[in-house]
């Protein structure tokens, strides 16, 4: 969590994440024109995918620390969808940007190992470790349990990486678990202590651990509550902006160094070309003043 957080403070403090969540509504019609109606239309659609995030990481990667792509909008496109994901994980890296895979992985026993040495570990091959994605941090979902998560935290301290585990969620129906009181405590609280346990040992020179939680934005009252209750947690922040959350809200992650969070903005910068007078062209320009305007405004919150 050290490496995120330097980069962090090394982009003045900014604590937002870009998602890479492309979906071909979102490319620009002068990319699909280049790409689309190739042989293998699988094949085309990456290619366009990769372009888009591509001029996004250039256009982003001196003023935003992280980028964090969702697996299921690079599935959706096949083989041809995963070779791009991890294209577009390995470009953002060279460009010197933390990468999160939002994949929210969750079994248990040697298929939880073998998700985990999938993005985070390495897989043997004839006796040789190798990565297979290699990000730099991945989302678990928690709901079987330790069984299902202590692959992933045994990975994540041997191999330098991190673990973002859901907690409160940013969705409406998230409260239909999540908020259900279980011997006096709510199912996220019961799941903050869990993470929270699980990261204890691998506490990091800025003070937080390398298993962090995601916290959802559109909560204010449980993101400040889990806060409190977790301060060496370092937490993935959703639901800023399309979803309702508002920088008065984001700033509750925070702690008094302003670190403790990073805020993803997935549809707010990538597609903030749709809004104003911007040409389809400048779209990256676009998505780096959105950057910016997000930067601003939840930093002209944090204390």
């Amino acid at each position: 969590m050290d490496k995120l957080i330097e980069a962090i403070i090394a982009k003045d403090y900014n604590p937002t994440v870009a998602g890479l969540d492309p979906k071909l509504d979102y490319v620009p019609e002068f990319i699909l024109k280049k790409h689309l109606g190739a042989d293998d239309p699988f094949a085309g659609a990456a290619e366009a995918l990769f372009e888009f995030n591509k001029t996004l990481i250039d256009c982003l990667y001196d003023i935003v620390p992280a980028v964090k792509p969702q697996s299921a909008y690079y599935e959706m496109y096949g083989i041809e969808g995963l070779k791009c994901l991890k294209r577009t994980m390995d470009y953002a890296q060279s460009k010197g940007m933390y990468v999160i895979l939002d994949v929210k992985r969750g079994d248990i026993g040697a298929t939880a190992e073998a998700y985990s040495r999938a993005y985070i570990g390495k897989t043997d091959i004839g006796g040789k470790a190798v990565r297979a994605f290699g990000p730099d941090g991945i989302t678990v979902n928690p709901y079987l349990g330790t069984d299902g998560l202590k692959p992933f935290v045994k990975d994540a301290e041997e191999n330098d990486k991190t673990v973002f585990v859901l907690v409160k969620t940013s969705n409406p129906s998230s409260g239909e678990l999540q908020d259900l009181v279980v011997d006096g405590e709510r199912i996220y609280e019961k799941t903050a202590a869990l993470v929270r346990g699980l990261g204890e040992t691998s506490v990091g020179a800025h003070g937080y651990s390398n298993i962090g939680a995601v916290v959802g934005a559109t909560y204010p009252e449980q993101l400040k509550e889990l806060r409190e209750k977790m301060p060496n947690t370092f937490f993935l922040v959703p639901g800023y902006g399309a979803q309702g959350g508002r920088a008065e809200d984001v700033a509750l992650a925070f702690d008094k160094n302003r670190l403790g969070a990073i805020v993803n903005s997935s549809r707010g910068i990538m597609c903030a070309y749709k809004k104003g007078d911007w040409r389809p062209e400048q779209f990256g320009e676009a998505a780096r003043a959105e950057a910016v305007r997000m930067r601003d405004d939840i930093l002209s919150h944090v204390k």
